[in-house]
C-alpha cells in the first residue's frame, strides 16, 4: 500500500471540510454500499470480473486501465502527455466544489539564458567634475540629486594662478597695442610687433585652456584689478550623485567638486554560466527584474562580452545597455536577467495554481466533460512572469482546472489512503 505523508492527510481532510457538501458530491463517485466492502472498486479475482465489464470501470464509466480512482498508483509511471481519467459524481459536483476551467494562455517564448545581473551607471556618461586650478570656493550653486544641463556652471573659483594669468593677458594686451601704433609709425620693427603677438597669444591661449573665451579675455584685459571668477561646469547633461564641495574650502587642481551621471541609460553587468557562453552574441535582447520593482520588465541589449572568465565566479561577464527614462533603476540594483537567444516560439502557458504534484510529478486536469476529468502528467518550461510555460503534455485550446484544483488531486490521494473502492 502506498504510504502518505501526514501533511498529505491533513490536507485531504482540510478540503473536506472546507468543501462540505462538495467534497461529499466528489468522494460518492468511489464510496461502497453499506456492509459491502468489495461493491465499489474491487481489483482481484472474482470480485474484479464484477467490477469491470468490456474493458470498462462500471463505477466511473471510464476505461478501467485509465481510472484514476481504481489505479492512482499508475501516477508514478505516467510520461509527459500521458494520463488517468478522474470521474465525479454528478455534472454539478466541479460546480459546487468551486472548480473552475480555462484555456491556456498562447504566446510567443524566446529561449534564454538565466543568470544574475547588477545595475551599475553608464560609464561613458559618468565622471567627475573636478576643480580646474587651485583656488578658494566662492560660489556652489548644485547639490546631491540637481538635474544639469550641459555646460551649466556648479560651483565658482577664485584663484591666485588666474589672476595672474589675466594680469599677464592685460599686460599683454597693452603691450600689443603699443607695438601696433610704433609699427604704424614705422617707429618699432616688424619683428617687435610679432614677439608682442605671439606673448599675447600664449598668454590668452592659457586663459583659454581653463574655459574663458575670447570675449571674456578682451573684457578682462580692460579690469586687471577686478576679481576673477573660474566656473566649473557640467561635462555633460545628467544628476549629480556625491558631492565634496563646500563653500570657502581650499582646493587643488583636480580635486573632485562632485560626480555626475546620466541616468537615462544604465549599464547591467551580467554573470553568465560558463556553459552557456558559447550562446552569447553582441545585440541580443536582454529581460530584467528587480525585487523592489515586481511588476517591472526591463528590456536592454547585450553590448560587451568579455574575452575571459571571472577567476573567483568562474562565470562570463557580459554588459547590457538599458534604458532608464523613469529614473526607477539605482546603481547597485541586483536584478535577475534572461539574454534571449532566438526569436522566440509558440507556447502555452498556465498559471501555478493549476499545477498540481503527485509523486513528484506535475499534474494538469484537462476538463474532458462537466464530470470527466483527464489527470495529465506534462513537462514544465520556464517560469514566464506568473505563469508556467507548459513544454509537453497540453494542447492549445484545452480547458485546464485553474481554481480550487486540489479538490481534484485530493479524489487521487483518498482513494489511496483506503477511502475509495480500491481494496489493497
Amino acid at each position: 500500500m502506498t504510504t502518505h505523508t501526514n501533511q498529505d492527510m491533513n490536507q485531504i481532510l482540510t478540503i473536506s471540510k472546507r468543501l462540505g457538501a462538495a467534497a461529499i458530491l466528489l468522494v460518492a463517485a468511489c464510496k461502497p454500499p453499506a456492509g459491502d466492502s468489495h461493491a465499489g472498486h474491487a481489483h482481484e479475482g472474482e470480485a474484479k470480473a464484477a467490477h469491470v465489464q468490456g474493458g470498462i470501470c462500471q463505477e466511473h464509466l471510464v476505461p478501467e486501465g485509465a481510472c484514476g480512482i481504481c489505479n492512482p498508483d499508475k501516477i508514478a509511471g505516467l510520461k509527459p502527455g500521458e494520463s488517468l481519467q478522474l470521474r465525479l459524481a454528478s455534472g454539478a459536483s466541479a460546480e459546487v466544489a468551486g472548480i473552475q476551467t480555462a484555456k491556456p494562455a498562447e504566446a510567443l517564448i524566446a529561449d534564454g539564458i538565466q543568470c544574475y545581473a547588477e545595475f551599475g551607471f553608464n560609464l561613458n556618461k559618468s565622471g567627475q567634475i573636478a576643480a580646474p586650478v587651485s583656488g578658494v570656493i566662492q560660489e556652489v550653486s548644485a547639490d546631491l540629486g540637481s538635474k544639469l544641463g550641459e555646460h551649466q556652471v556648479v560651483a565658482r573659483i577664485w584663484s591666485a594662478q588666474i589672476a595672474e594669468a589675466v594680469a599677464k593677458a592685460a599686460l599683454s594686451h597693452q603691450t600689443l597695442e603699443r607695438e601696433q601704433k610704433l609699427r604704424a609709425q614705422k617707429v618699432t620693427s616688424e619683428k617687435d610687433l610679432q614677439e608682442a603677438q605671439a606673448a599675447h597669444r600664449a598668454v590668452c591661449q592659457g586663459l583659454r585652456t581653463l574655459g574663458f573665451t575670447e570675449v571674456q579675455i578682451d573684457a578682462l584685459s580692460g579690469k586687471p584689478q577686478e576679481a576673477v571668477m573660474l566656473d566649473a561646469r557640467a561635462p555633460f547633461a545628467g544628476e549629480i550623485t556625491s558631492r565634496t564641495a563646500v563653500l570657502g574650502a581650499m582646493v587643488e587642481a583636480g580635486a573632485p567638486l562632485f560626480t555626475l551621471a546620466d541616468r537615462s541609460v544604465m549599464w547591467a553587468e551580467l554573470a553568465v554560466p560558463e556553459a552557456a557562453q558559447s550562446r552569447l552574441q553582441v545585440g541580443q535582447q536582454v529581460e530584467l527584474s528587480v525585487e523592489s520593482l515586481p511588476e517591472r520588465k526591463f528590456t536592454g541589449k547585450l553590448t560587451w562580452i568579455s574575452a575571459e572568465l571571472d577567476e573567483t565566479t568562474r562565470r562570463v561577464k557580459a554588459r547590457a545597455e538599458v534604458p532608464n527614462p523613469d529614473g526607477l533603476l539605482k546603481a547597485r540594483m541586483f536584478a535577475k536577467a534572461r539574454v534571449l537567444t532566438d526569436a522566440g516560439a509558440p507556447a502555452l502557458l498556465v498559471p501555478p495554481a493549476a499545477i498540481q504534484r503527485v509523486d513528484g510529478k506535475p499534474l494538469l486536469f484537462v476538463k474532458l466533460g462537466p464530470d470527466l476529468f483527464d489527470a495529465r502528467a506534462v513537462r514544465l518550461g520556464a517560469r514566464s512572469g506568473d505563469a508556467w510555460i507548459i513544454a509537453e503534455g497540453l494542447k492549445a485550446g484545452e480547458e485546464v482546472a485553474t481554481e480550487h484544483v486540489f479538490a481534484l488531486k485530493s479524489q487521487l490521494l483518498i482513494s489511496r489512503l483506503g477511502a475509495g473502492c480500491a481494496d489493497d
